[in-house]
């Protein structure tokens, strides 16, 4: 196991601040390198229980190549993991509907539903199985200084630590980001997302079901039992802190009117958990000495499922632009370095950002002639079988420029 406390003014050659999914996934990308790698964490994550984690999330299958390809997804699948075989998509007050299966594209599942700490717990697992990284948990940063030679990080210890290049893994109200002089694009979308785990009277099948409504879309994606759910309810604040504030049999009522019988009865629900939803791109992903993945860079709405698996294409491509730089014994704190990542990364990022957005007002209108729009384009992708298969492979991220650590291996 790596060592986890470090002398004062220890040299790194990358220091990620932020040991969430996004950040630990890096590391273990860089874990069989020569690169010194050190991440910096506020807490460890929880261990998955018996109950399931109230927040999961839908795993690509570009993702699911990282996790072999680092090492972790063999730990995940230890612990609890769910395959999505197909998904249907419906639109309130209207009968237009899409309905995507794996099996027509030649694929055994679309997606994979993991709890976050399921995910978190495995890859901080593997972290410490290598000598070149080493997992700093808990600390806090009180300081950040960038400068011509490299980046600076003081903790609230009063340890200094060094580094060739800086990595913020640290989300949205990133300390990296904001030290760097970075500017983020943000839109409060004046909504939240309420989560919890329920158990129905039908089986789920391995099918996620989303409905959208325009107050936001509700979504039970499938958990490994066959009859309970993680369901993400997205509705305007006023209505989601009301939601949060419902007694047990009050809100499955709620829940059970919007959503409808498509898995019978509701039977119960688990403790509710509320986050406030906004969408959000980074100016730049890089400077100097300095590179931004995750949310740190970008947040898009959740009702398309690939927040984290942008994440996670960071990670993979920063991790392939890192490499490339050593192999050709380049610094890969220059500038020039890391702006192949940022041009790599920064189009998709932003393209998801605008399309989850675009969504999120198209399906939220409730203008006269908007439904029927609607309901004529969930028809008509669900009849063109090419546009569909296409949609299918492109979000379960079998197409697309892919780094290497997220394809599959041959």
């Amino acid at each position: 196991m790596a060592a986890t406390k470090q002398k004062s003014g220890a040299a790194y050659d990358v220091l990620i601040v932020g040991g969430g999914m996004v950040g630990a996934a890096l590391a273990c990308a860089l874990g069989t390198s020569s690169l010194k790698v050190a991440v910096l964490d506020r807490a460890s994550p929880a261990a998955p229980d018996k109950e399931y984690d109230q927040r999961v999330s839908a795993i690509t299958l570009a993702s699911q190549s990282l996790f072999e390809n680092i090492g972790v997804w063999d730990g995940m699948v230890r612990r609890r993991v769910s395959p999505v075989r197909e998904m249907q998509v419906w639109s309130e007050g209207g009968s237009g509907s899409i309905h995507f299966n794996a099996a027509e594209i030649g694929e055994p599942c679309l997606a994979w539903i993991i709890e976050n700490r399921v995910i978190q717990t495995a890859l901080i697992e593997r972290l410490h199985q290598f000598t070149n990284v080493h997992y700093l948990c808990p600390v806090e940063v009180a300081d950040i200084t960038l400068a011509d030679n490299g980046a600076v990080i003081k903790l609230k210890d009063g340890r200094l630590l060094q580094a060739r290049l800086l990595v913020g893994a640290d989300g949205a109200d990133s300390e990296v980001r904001r030290a760097a002089g970075i500017h983020a694009q943000s839109l409060n979308l004046n909504q939240k997302s309420i989560v919890a785990t329920v158990t129905t009277e039908k089986l789920h099948e391995a099918t996620a079901l989303q409905r959208f409504l325009t107050t936001g879309p509700i979504a039970f994606l499938p958990l490994n039992d066959p009859h309970t759910c993680s369901i993400v309810w997205s509705a305007d604040t006023a209505r989601a802190d009301q939601l949060l504030t419902l007694a047990d049999a009050a809100f499955i009522s709620e829940l059970q009117a919007k959503f409808g019988e498509a898995l019978g009865k509701i039977k119960t629900v688990s403790p509710r958990a509320g986050f406030s939803l906004a969408l959000s791109h980074a100016k730049a992903y890089t400077a100097p000495h300095l590179a931004l993945v995750g949310d740190a860079a970008h947040t898009v709405h959740p009702l398309a499922g690939q927040g984290v698996n942008l994440g996670f294409l960071d990670a993979a491509t920063l991790a392939e632009v890192l490499l490339e730089a050593v192999a050709n014994q380049n610094n890969i704190g220059t500038h020039a370095v890391l702006r192949r990542y940022e041009r790599w990364r920064k189009g998709d990022n932003l393209a998801m950002v605008s399309i989850t957005g675009g969504f999120h007002y198209l399906f939220g209108n409730d203008l006269p002639g908007v439904s029927q729009l609607r309901n004529w384009g969930l028809e008509l992708t669900n009849a063109a079988t090419p546009v569909k298969n296409f949609i299918m492979r492109r979000a379960s991220g079998l197409e697309g420029d892919l780094p290497k650590l997220a394809r599959r291996a041959l």
